[in-house]
């Protein structure tokens, strides 16, 4: 039973070979399709933004994603005066009529577009090895302070033990 299985195993490993050998494919991936352009470039309106069913939870995330985007906008789930604002500043950024009210395409491209932001920033961070967050060094200045007492300490221990075998 155990010769099958192994000569089994070394002819789908001989048949695969071909595969290996054909080294890697220069044939195109299939991108994601465009967002609809028909719902992106329409003005966007009141009942629009109602068709959208944002929650309060979906509205402050639609406001994070504004800050994330550098529209600096309070995250607390009623679109007030200044999240309009940073909502139509957004839109005249990326060229939609500025209305600032959403559309199903114009809430897509932005929460894409945050994600995008977001994980550039994520990268940044790691190129400048900012990980002060999970930080295992001292401590802080109270923990390398401990470090050196407890470090100084075993040493004036080691000293004491050896004058007093000195002396005995």
């Amino acid at each position: 039973m155990r010769t099958l299985i192994l000569a089994l195993s070394i002819l789908a490993i001989i048949d695969s070979a071909h595969f290996a050998a054909a080294g890697l494919s220069d044939t195109p991936r299939e991108t994601a399709a465009p967002a609809d352009t028909a719902s992106t470039t329409s003005e966007a309106t009141q009942q629009t933004e109602q068709q959208i069913g944002l929650t309060k939870a979906k509205r402050r995330n639609v406001q994070r994603r504004l800050t994330t985007l550098g529209f600096e906008t309070k995250a607390n789930g009623t679109f007030d005066e200044p999240t309009r604002a940073a909502i139509s500043r957004w839109q005249e950024e990326n060229g939609y009529p500025s209305t600032g009210f959403l559309n199903a395409g114009q809430h897509k491209a932005m929460t894409d577009a945050a994600k995008q932001a977001a994980k550039a920033d994520r990268k940044d961070r790691r190129r400048a090895g900012n990980r002060t967050r999970y930080s295992r060094g001292g401590g802080g200045p109270i923990g390398v302070i401990g470090g050196a007492v407890r470090g100084v300490g075993g040493a004036v221990r080691g000293v004491g033990s050896a004058v007093g075998g000195i002396f005995r």
